[in-house]
């Protein structure tokens, strides 16, 4: 019953809240809507008293423009009126001063004009002299250095023209040469013997004569002769041969030449099989022909006698086909110099080597005499000292002694002392003189 009680009152109690609430919702409501519609009612009142204060002051505004423009307007054209005027008045005293400053000017110009046409013709008179002499000069300097251009041109053409002939003659000259190098070159013999000069010539600069033979048979069977052979030692004072043979496969060389001057890839694989060909059965021929080891090395040189020949067999890789199937080197001009003084070299060390004893020996007899030549010179030092010893004692003692010796005799004059010493001094040197005679 309590509990219902109190149910009941609490219910009641939120019911007269949601009441109160409500209302004071409502009035609260009321009173924004109120305040809202007098406050656009004051809105509306405020725009209609500014619209109406702009158009006022717009109108007042607007008239008192109106004014300013108007009093403005009769002040400029009352100024405009007396600057007119005014400028008027300046503009008659401005024509005035120009009508006579325009007269003045004409007669100061007519003057200048008279006197520039005085001066001018004075002027161009003076220049048409000058121009004259000028001319004259000119003409006869003109003259004069035409005259000698053309006599130095003349004089250069013909010194020109005089080496020119020279020139034709030299190379008149230079071709025969040319024909009969190319004689030479074509014919297989003398390209041969052409080679075989070269060659001479390097081991001639670079090796003594007795280090090479030259035209030698190396082998016992046959009759050929290589062209040179260098001797190397062997065993027992023996001497083994390293044949050198010059070779120049020209016309292979020469047609590889052209074709590398015609550019056709054909060519130039046809002509270098040839060259290749050439250079193997040259290297065949001195393998066969001058090598037979132990009077020989196992390997022969081939000499190609031009730079260009060399490099082409170099850059064909023919140098270690030649080693490895013929036993034969390839040397050109330069590598055979630097051959050569390799093996120069070891020819000086094996001599040094085989006189080292005997080297030896004479060093030993040097030692033995320059002990002996000591032991004089020690001699001879000791009798030097030995004589300065009694000069010394001989200028001292014996000088003094005779000086005593000589005090109590009267000395004579001197021409009479002077004949006495020469006489005695020509018979002494006159006695010595005889003396060695004698």
């Amino acid at each position: 019953m309590n509990s219902e009680i109190v149910a009941a009152f609490t219910a009641g109690i939120c019911l007269f809240f949601i009441a109160i609430s409500f209302i004071i919702y409502i009035s609260v409501k009321r009173q924004l809507l109120h305040i809202k519609d007098k406050s656009e009612k004051d809105i509306s009142q405020l725009k209609l008293e500014l619209v109406n204060e702009i158009k006022s002051s717009r109108q007042e505004t607007l008239q008192f423009i109106q004014g300013s423009f108007k009093a403005m307007g009769d002040m400029v054209a009352g100024n405009q009126k007396e600057s007119a005027e005014a400028q008027d008045m300046r503009l008659a005293q401005l024509n005035r001063q120009f009508n006579d400053m325009a007269m003045l000017n004409e007669q100061k110009l007519e003057n200048i004009r008279k006197t520039m046409e005085t001066r001018l013709a004075a002027l161009q008179e003076e220049n048409n002299k000058q121009l004259e002499r000028m001319r004259n000069t000119v003409d006869e300097k003109l003259q004069k250095t035409l005259e000698d251009r053309i006599s130095q041109s003349f004089k250069l053409v013909s010194e020109r023209l005089e080496q020119v002939y020279k020139g034709l003659g030299e190379m008149q000259t230079l071709a025969s040469g040319v024909g009969d190098l190319k004689k030479v070159l074509s014919n297989v013999k003398t390209r041969g013997i052409l080679g075989e000069i070269q060659l001479g010539a390097i081991l001639e600069q670079i090796l003594s004569r007795e280090q090479y033979e030259e035209n030698i048979r190396t082998k016992s069977s046959g009759m050929e002769r290589v062209e040179f052979a260098i001797k190397l030692p062997g065993d027992q004072d023996g001497v083994v041969y390293l044949p050198i043979d010059a070779k120049f496969p020209a016309d292979a060389y020469t047609k590889l030449v052209e074709a590398y001057d015609s550019g056709s890839s054909c060519e130039i694989d046809e002509a270098a099989k040839e060259l290749e060909k050439a250079i193997k059965k040259a290297a065949k021929d001195i393998h066969e022909k001058y090598v037979e080891p132990p009077a020989t090395t196992d390997f022969a040189i081939m000499f190609l006698p031009f730079e260009g020949l060399y490099a082409e067999v170099v850059r064909r890789g023919l140098v270690e086909t030649l080693q490895r199937d013929y036993k034969i080197s390839i040397a050109g001009p330069t590598t055979m110099a630097a051959l050569l003084n390799s093996l120069q070299m070891g020819f000086k060390t094996l001599a040094i080597q085989k006189h080292s004893s005997q080297v030896w020996d004479v060093l030993g007899a040097v030692k033995t005499e320059f002990d002996k030549f000591g032991k004089v010179l020690e001699a001879t030092q000791q009798r030097i000292n030995q004589a300065n010893a009694e000069l010394d004692k001989l200028i001292g003692t014996r000088t003094r002694s005779i000086q005593r010796k000589l005090r109590g005799i009267t000395g004579l004059s001197e021409l009479e002392s002077t004949s006495i010493l020469e006489l005695e001094s020509g018979n002494l040197i006159g006695y010595l003189n005889d003396e060695e005679e004698e």
